[in-house]
């Protein structure tokens, strides 16, 4: 049981010098390393004596096992450094003498993992290599942390885009739906098709109306049945907009109605022309085929389109 229990604390004491030792692993010049005091520390040597027996074997260490750290560097990192030399929690196992200060002039060496293992083919007393073996561990251990933690910032990174992309598109249905909201409160979508059903008599009338005081220069009618509510829809125009009448027969009541309309209101003008079948809204260079003459919209079911050909091709065509 003895045993055992000898067992637990040696596994244990173990724990926590791995433990210990990877607080002293910094990150410079993006490599894990540990500084040359800290290494002398744990090894129970002076940093100068470690020095001196790598100066001895400086082949075994090259750039990617053992630098100097610059100035600026260790301006950087003086901090960690200071926290480094620190000797209150350090376990008793490691913390076995009290390096001597090395000139606040002399910048510290860093090992890497791999200059760390081998310096245990340089310092061979059993204390170096019980230590090296509680290195190599600490360095695994950071390892997978470092490792494990990379997952989770990749992680973040795939939900940060996500999220950056489900914003970026949420402003834009926005944006679009503004845009909507904007042309119906203005009116500044104009219908280019639709039908006009039986019953829908003030509807279709509405639509007109709309179409006419959106006209900015002139209105051309051509419908061969005309009668006096026509002028009457037509007089909602805006001031110095022109109209004109296309219609197949121009009777003498007729031309009355447009007559006395005339000697009060805006004059509508009004021409013969037998050669349509179809009925034709034009404002400014828009052109509407309508399917009901205008004094019987919404009577019967018709239906209208914005065609592409401009108001000067069809007048052309007369």
């Amino acid at each position: 049981m003895a045993k055992k229990n000898g067992i637990a604390r040696a596994e244990t004491t173990s724990i926590q010098a791995v433990e210990q030792i990877e607080s002293l692993i910094l990150t410079i010049r993006g490599k894990q390393v540990i500084l040359d005091r800290d290494l002398a520390r744990l090894y129970g040597v002076e940093t100068k004596r470690l020095n001196e027996q790598v100066r001895r074997n400086i082949e075994r260490f090259p750039e990617d096992f053992m630098f100097q750290l610059s100035k600026d560097e260790f301006e950087s990192w003086k901090s960690q450094i200071a926290t480094s030399n620190g000797e209150e929690n350090m376990s008793p196992q490691i913390a076995t003498t009290s390096p001597q200060r090395r000139p606040a002039s002399a910048l510290p060496y860093a090992f890497t993992e791999n200059g760390v293992a081998m310096l245990s083919g340089v310092l061979r007393s059993p204390m170096a290599i019980a230590t090296n073996i509680h290195i190599m561990r600490a360095f695994n251990a950071m390892r997978h942390f470092i490792g494990s933690q990379t997952q989770v910032f990749q992680r973040l990174e795939i939900v940060e885009r996500n999220q950056l992309a489900l914003t970026t598109q949420v402003a834009e249905n926005n944006k679009k739906l503004e845009e909507v909201f904007r042309h119906l409160d203005d009116n500044s979508e104009k219908p280019e098709k639709g039908i006009f059903y039986d019953g829908q008599i003030f509807d279709a009338y509405t639509f007109i109306n709309e179409r006419i005081r959106e006209a900015k220069k002139r209105i051309v009618l051509i419908d061969n049945y005309v009668d006096d509510s026509v002028l009457t829809m037509l007089d909602k125009r805006n001031k110095g907009v022109d109209a004109i009448v296309y219609t197949k027969n121009i009777s003498r009541q007729l031309l009355l109605d447009f007559e006395k309309h005339n000697a009060q209101y805006l004059p509508i003008e009004v021409k013969q022309f037998d050669r349509a079948h179809d009925r034709f809204l034009c404002i400014d260079d828009t052109v509407y085929l309508i399917g009901a003459s205008l004094k019987d919209l919404g009577k019967k079911w018709f239906g209208f389109v914005k065609l592409e050909q401009p108001t000067d091709e069809l007048l052309s065509k007369m």
